[in-house]
């Protein structure tokens, strides 16, 4: 977009055309230490004198959480921490891989109708549970209506990303009472169908996301299962070992799963620091293989030496993720258009990844980022996020017409909440910074543990607060359709009946240049008309790896992914 963009924004177009749609989330934060120990790395060991060889060391790969998960139960998950051990411990009906293709996971093979709404999928027959039971297409019909049960307590925050489902959206809006009505049917063990409301191009790629993942029926009987190590059954690469809550958490290989010979590390171990300064000391202490983003961070200030220093263990991609602030469009004065206009046009985005992120973020106009796939290549290059632009100027002309409409004279002091991190209490240091100078109001920062800081947002208990996105699927509607009415991700009070008119007509046009034209226009109205958020940049993936850490990677969406990673 501006400067910088050039460079980036070609490696995601690449990753956007190569991609084939796949899955979510913001960053999680805040623990203590509990770091495991140093030895590592399987490799053949030298003979030892005598002629005998030394047994090779476990595959143990370690990396940062940053922060206890608030959940790993894949139906109320919400956020990356939690993502990252639930990509681990569970398995869709398909997963991605390194290219960010969909293969089939759980689901060996499916058929899709002609038209697009009808799919089969036949199970794997030696797909089991951590436990030995067999996984079958009964577990994900009990899994994704319990979703998208009304009943479900606390709501699932993304059952709408099942309402593509015939039926879904009725069942969970209560219109109607009957699970039955829900288009997934077990035919028998292994043969599971469904029957979508309209052709989703992307739908397989929703199949590899955490909300489609399935849960064991003995979760029927224990309401707190997810909370505890010891009570977790799970169907992917790796089953949990050890769960010590605010400190460490650990995962070892699944004996039971389908492809046990792929899987080479034989433990996850996973630190909770939510200090970056002490996790990249970490890191050059071998104390950690991975460090950075999407679950841990590298301090902004040591990015450049990094570059310099290491810069074969240094990983700086762009990603299709978006940073911004939330404002609450319920509370007083941030219900007002014209102040959340004048406040998203007095920052200088160039200066705070010039200056405070340093990691090549690009400035930010709009909510879809770059590397989306669109009409025909990239939707942020077919379409502009010209949606505003920075002048402090008539910023304050638009702040004091907006403190009149709500008759107040001056504006009043307010806060902005973060989770606790390093880098975004740098940002939300230099946004108020700008505020203060080129608007002349108060502004206070607050940090808050992860749990408690999602838990505020989702209640609308803020003012204003940050907020990241990383893409489901590629496609713009993992953002559009964030801030529909009723939305389990709307957390910001926002409701237009002709924003909602627009994503609904998107979902359901089967012509994908007027789908890409209805998001496009859907945007703008978020954007443009009702300054709904106010966008800061769009986000690179930072992070340091070991040189013989192989086949663990950062995907397009800004999701680490290791379950086929190994030393060499």
């Amino acid at each position: 977009m501006r400067k910088k963009r050039k460079s980036i924004l070609a490696v995601l177009i690449i990753l956007a055309v190569s991609a084939i749609m796949s899955a979510c989330g913001s960053s999680g934060q805040d623990a203590k230490s509990s770091a495991p120990p140093k030895s590592n790395n399987e490799k053949p060991a030298d003979p030892a004198p005598g002629g005998k060889t030394e047994k090779p060391k476990e595959q143990v790969f370690r990396f940062n959480l940053h922060s206890n998960p608030p959940t790993l139960d894949p139906g109320l998950a919400q956020d990356t921490v939690a993502f990252a051990v639930l990509n681990g411990l569970f398995e869709g009906l398909t997963r991605s891989n390194d290219k960010g293709e969909i293969v089939p996971g759980t689901a060996e093979k499916w058929e899709v109708s002609p038209d697009g709404t009808k799919y089969t999928f036949h199970l794997r027959k030696d797909a089991k549970w951590s436990n030995g039971d067999p996984v079958t297409a009964g577990d994900f019909e009990f899994s994704w209506k319990r979703v998208l049960d009304p009943k479900t307590q606390p709501a699932p925050p993304y059952a709408y990303q099942l309402y593509y489902i015939k039926g879904a959206e009725a069942y969970n809006t209560k219109k109607n009472a009957d699970p039955n009505s829900v288009a997934v049917k077990a035919v028998d063990a292994n043969t599971l169908e469904v029957e979508l409301e309209h052709s989703t191009p992307y739908f397989l790629s929703l199949l590899s996301f955490q909300t489609f993942f399935p849960v064991h029926s003995s979760v029927k009987d224990n309401p707190k299962w997810a909370a505890e190590a010891s009570t977790i059954i799970s169907n992917g690469p790796f089953k949990i070992s050890e769960w010590k809550q605010q400190s460490s958490l650990e995962m070892m290989k699944n004996e039971h799963y389908y492809a046990k010979d792929d899987i080479k590390f034989t433990k996850v171990q996973l630190t909770m620091v939510d200090d970056s300064g002490s996790e990249l000391n970490m890191y050059e202490t071998d104390q950690l293989d991975f460090a950075g983003m999407p679950t841990g961070r590298i301090p902004n200030e040591q990015i450049p030496v990094l570059k310099q220093t290491k810069p074969d263990e240094l990983e700086i991609k762009g990603i299709a993720s978006s940073y911004y602030y939330l404002f609450n469009n319920k509370q007083k004065p941030f219900n007002n258009v014209n102040i959340r206009k004048a406040l998203a046009m007095a920052i200088d985005r160039q200066l705070i990844v010039d200056k405070v992120t340093l990691g090549g973020q690009l400035p930010a106009f709009g909510i879809v980022p770059p590397g989306i796939a669109g009409e025909k290549g990239e939707f942020r290059s077919e379409h502009k996020d010209d949606y505003f632009k920075e002048n402090v100027e008539e910023a304050k002309a638009l702040l004091q017409k907006g403190l009149g409409e709500l008759g107040l004279s001056s504006m009043p002091e307010f806060t902005i909440a973060y989770n606790t991190d390093e880098s975004h209490k740098k940002v939300a240091e230099a946004v108020a910074d700008m505020w203060s100078k080129n608007l002349g109001i108060k502004v206070k920062i607050e940090n808050q543990e992860w749990g408690v800081f999602l838990k505020n947002r989702t209640a609308l208990n803020y003012q204003m607060a940050r907020a990241g996105w990383q893409t489901d699927y590629n496609d713009p509607m993992s953002f559009i359709d964030l801030y529909m009415t009723g939305s389990g991700n709307n957390d910001i009070g926002y409701s237009n009946p002709e924003y909602d008119k627009l994503v609904h007509e998107a979902k359901q046009s089967l012509d994908n240049k007027q789908r890409m034209e209805l998001m496009a226009k859907a945007e703008r109205m978020l954007i443009e008309q009702d300054q709904a958020i106010l966008p800061l940049y769009y986000y690179t993936n930072v992070a340091m790896k070991k040189p013989n850490l192989k086949n663990v990677f950062v995907d397009y969406q800004g999701m680490i992914n290791y379950s086929r990673g190994y030393f060499e």
